[in-house]
């Protein structure tokens, strides 16, 4: 398949860019750099893969992109961790809805004139940032309370989007929803508001990198945002990639949303100790809280049945062999000056 992903030189899509071109399809790509500035990977030269440095916003690019294609993957938008949320309150959700209309605009122009058959749209499990139903499945998000951040609530609206096109102009869609992606490759973004943890400058806000920053500067007792009892379910950007992949490819995700992630629950002070023993052995664990984001959800818990009955997709990866991978990687950012 012919596959157009927006974002490409994000996070996520930076894993399931080349997880498309292993599973053997061609993938055109376009981003702006306005998170990392620019970037460069693995594959940039494989011949199956283009790369078109513009903005997410401008539709006639995204035609001009879509005309030989056959799957639109709309992953660009404005995130970043939960401090984030609060310092872009008003911008992540203006941008995000203006990155989403453009997708939109332009799918629904391929689908009527050329060849697409489906957008995919990336979500997030902040959707369920009001649930209260614990596995949450798939559905709960159209009965439970709207989510109470901009962040949160643009997403939902993401998920209206491609149930509107659909209904108004058939413009099929499949709907994915990773929870808490971990790996390499997040860098400290561009315009990422700064903030302490002690004496710590995080890198992001993103609970896994930040946590390791900290250990490897030698913060000790370790500062924790909140009591540290919040559960999460760190899901390897890889397993993230090949859930997308397989949604992608399968014919019965056509109209329908999936949970991406995996089925273990970790709490951030099991992550916190985790991360410790990899990188201080000899040294007593030891901890501090301090107090928490209002938008700091303390269970996110997806439901993943559907996902493995209808795709076949689990994810694989143990937290401490991603563990084993992340470390080294953001120790050698962290001396590059790079975090």
């Amino acid at each position: 398949m012919n596959i157009c992903v927006t974002g490409s030189a994000g996070f996520i899509a930076s894993y399931l860019v080349r997880e498309l071109l292993d599973a053997g399809h061609r993938v055109v790509g376009i981003d702006n750099f306005s998170k990392y500035g620019e970037t460069s990977h693995s594959y940039d030269d494989e011949p199956r893969h283009r790369f078109v440095q513009g903005d997410a916003k401008d539709v006639v690019q995204l035609k001009n992109l879509l005309n030989d294609c056959d799957i639109l993957v709309a992953a660009a938008a404005r995130i970043g961790g939960i401090s984030y949320f609060h310092q872009y309150a008003y911008d992540l959700l203006a941008e995000n809805e203006r990155i989403t209309a453009a997708a939109f605009d332009a799918a629904l122009w391929a689908r009527r004139e050329r060849q697409l058959a489906r957008i995919v749209v990336l979500s997030s499990s902040m959707v369920f940032e009001s649930a209260t139903i614990f596995p949450t499945p798939e559905g709960a998000q159209l009965t439970l309370p709207p989510p109470v951040s901009t962040y949160g609530f643009q997403k939902l609206a993401c998920e209206y989007f491609a149930r509107g096109a659909w209904e108004q102009y058939q413009l099929p869609y499949t709907i994915v929803r990773p929870f808490n992606c971990v790996g390499v490759g997040e860098g400290r973004a561009l315009h990422a508001p700064e903030l302490l943890s002690g004496n710590i400058k995080l890198a992001m806000s993103h609970v896994l990198p930040d946590l390791v920053l900290k250990v490897l500067q030698g913060q000790d007792p370790l500062r924790l945002l909140g009591s540290g009892k919040q559960v999460r379910h760190y899901t390897y950007g890889g397993d993230v990639a090949r859930g997308i992949r397989m949604a992608i490819e399968s014919d019965r995700a056509v109209n329908e949303d999936f949970n991406i992630s995996t089925a273990q629950s970790t709490t951030v002070l099991e992550l916190a100790e985790m991360v410790w023993k990899k990188i201080e052995p000899k040294k007593p664990f030891r901890y501090e809280c301090d107090p928490p984001f209002p938008h700091d959800v303390q269970v996110r818990r997806p439901d993943v049945r559907k996902a493995r009955e209808v795709l076949g997709f689990e994810a694989r990866t143990p937290l401490d062999r991603v563990l084993d991978e992340v470390i080294p990687w953001i120790d050698s950012q962290l001396r590059q000056g790079r975090m």
